[in-house]
């Protein structure tokens, strides 16, 4: 079985620091036996989060605030438009971190390609990969977090986002590649609703074997 939590969306977006916060509970329940797997699919409103390799010179230096996270990885935006979605599931022995995230990745591929995105994945970098006509850009950025076994974090899908607030720093650390929205992929709106149930449904056939169509708050 595998619970699925939407706490907010756009135009009421879940602050960061909340959000994080039922990360940690929902995780606290997992370890504990006492909830099943749970994917928890949301937006947040506007903030950077810093990951455990984040350098000071990679901060932004215009005053916005800065969240450190104990995930894996560098510095990112995340914010309304862009879907946030944190699989917190118990992982078989033994741990296998790098095998989680190219199963997110597969995942996410998947999700996108009857939406018009022909996402891949690249040798030494996390997530989900579109060829643009000047560049490599990201689409989904993944940053995860083992804990007793149990997952934390994970991934962000860029739906109809700004990409205003991946100016100001160097997203994931990545100096030779942009990043894109589904939207900007494929020339029409896409948001981070319209993906909900295709991400909900992959999940829940992956992670269950049992389709599930809609979500539940």
């Amino acid at each position: 079985m595998l619970d699925i939590l939407t706490p907010g969306f756009t135009p009421t977006p879940v602050p960061y620091p909340e959000g994080w916060d039922l990360q940690r509970r929902v995780h606290a329940d997992v370890v504990a036996g006492i909830r099943p797997d749970t994917l928890i699919l949301l937006e947040h409103e506007a903030v950077y989060t810093a990951g455990k390799r984040t350098e000071p010179h990679e901060r932004p230096q215009d005053g916005t605030p800065v969240i450190d996270v104990d995930r894996g990885g560098k510095i990112t935006w995340h914010g309304p438009g862009q879907l946030g979605g944190y699989p917190i599931v118990r992982l078989v022995e033994p741990i296998d971190v790098v095998a989680h995230v190219r199963r997110l990745e597969r995942l996410l591929i998947d999700v996108l390609r009857p939406f018009g995105v022909e996402g891949y994945q690249v040798e030494g970098r996390s997530g989900v990969w579109v060829r643009r006509p000047l560049s490599e850009d990201k689409v989904a950025a993944i940053g995860v977090r083992v804990q007793q076994g149990v997952t934390m974090h994970g991934f962000a899908i860029n739906c109809d986002n700004t990409l205003a607030g991946f100016r100001g720093i160097i997203p994931c650390g990545i100096t030779d590649a942009g990043v894109t929205t589904v939207s900007e992929v494929v020339g029409t709106t896409v948001s981070p609703l319209d993906l909900v149930d295709a991400v909900t449904d992959a999940f829940v056939t992956e992670y269950t074997g049992t389709q599930l169509t809609g979500v539940r708050a």
